[in-house]
């Protein structure tokens, strides 16, 4: 059995019924977060299909363009912009300021290690993007204004479009496309470093964003103890509020860890908010491939189609589980509900 043919196939074809499903419930909803990750998971399909077909197929420079421009880029962006839109309305502006800073400085310390060619001014213009975007994102978090998500969402918009047009002016070598010698699994070699240094930029934004959403997530709806307690009120002191947004971070992992007995008890009575399990099976589902894709970036590309298909899997079965997203399960595009459930009250 060829693996590197069966499993994009299995992952492309469950991304698009996906896909369908969250359109079919943007259609009767109307969230933008539905949307957005309906294209997310759109470009998920459409990446893991130029996989199958360079697997069966042979790669050519046309499918390894698309390869790298929907699968590297715009994926991981995509659906963690879905989070943002999804989370706007809370203080997780604050992560995601911390993702954008560090996506933009794993970018610039990326190209100081490895030097990659023609990367010119781009490690310095795309840490200088983030930095600027980050501080934007706080200051419109602590004013709890409601401008962050579509200041994310403008400049996931406009990555799209230049990135776009970066990989449909670049020249590649030939034949076009270049595989992993001993996996046959393809690999970014051949991009200059301008476009390379793209893929950690909008990949660390929007894994980290899917993840630390579906962690933040879980913390909202789980019964908590809270061991360790903030406020971010801001009728505060300016320095306490900074000290308070310090502790934050630290004060959520560990009230999340001492609150798993509690939450493992209303998972067994069925207390639980579905929610739970759905946001961490989420961030399952956007850990496991961002922790392959970065391995194939980096030479080992052994487990890159199986990660992408857990990944999906894993996506897939949180969204099914979670009432907040699927209130109703319905035929995609018709107004036939297969099943509908209640809405549940935040733990």
């Amino acid at each position: 059995m060829n693996f590197n043919v069966v499993l994009p196939f299995c992952s492309s074809l469950l991304s698009l019924v996906f896909c369908l499903l969250l359109f079919g419930q943007w259609r009767g909803r109307r969230h933008s977060y539905q949307a957005v990750w309906a294209i997310g998971m759109l470009w998920y399909g459409l990446s893991a299909g130029t996989e199958f077909l360079g697997g069966a197929f042979g790669w050519s420079e046309p499918l390894y363009r698309a390869w790298y421009l929907i699968g590297a880029i715009w994926v991981a962006g995509w659906l963690g912009l879905g989070t943002v839109l999804l989370l706007g309305k809370t203080r997780f502006g604050y992560a995601f300021a911390g993702s954008l800073f560090l996506a933009g400085l794993f970018t610039a310390l990326t190209q100081a290690k490895y030097q990659y060619a023609d990367s010119g001014a781009a490690p310095i213009l795309y840490f200088a993007i983030a930095a600027v975007l980050a501080v934007a994102i706080c200051v419109d978090t602590y004013r709890r204004g409601s401008r962050w998500p579509l200041l994310a969402a403008a400049t996931m918009v406009a990555g799209t479009f230049v990135s776009a047009a970066m990989m449909a002016l670049v020249s590649l070598p030939s034949p076009g496309w270049v595989v992993d010698p001993v996996t046959h699994i393809p690999t970014g070699d051949l991009f200059p470093g301008y476009l390379r240094l793209l893929t950690p930029f909008f990949n660390i934004t929007g894994a980290f964003a899917l993840i630390l959403g579906g962690v933040y997530s879980t913390y909202i709806f789980m019964p908590k103890r809270r061991v360790i307690r903030y406020s971010l009120v801001r009728t505060q002191s300016p320095a306490r509020y900074i000290g308070n947004l310090l502790v934050a971070p630290f004060a959520i992992v560990l009230n999340l860890v001492v609150s798993i007995p509690g939450a493992v008890a209303a998972l067994l009575t069925g207390r639980l908010n579905s929610r739970v399990p759905a946001t961490l099976l989420i961030a399952v589902g956007g850990l496991i491939p961002s922790i392959t894709s970065g391995l194939n970036r980096f030479g080992n590309t052994s487990g890159f189609f199986v990660g992408e298909l857990l990944g999906v899997v894993f996506l897939f079965a949180g969204f099914l589980v979670s009432i907040e997203v699927f209130s109703e399960i319905r035929i995609p595009f018709t107004s036939i509900v297969l099943r509908s459930r209640a809405p549940e009250e935040t733990a």
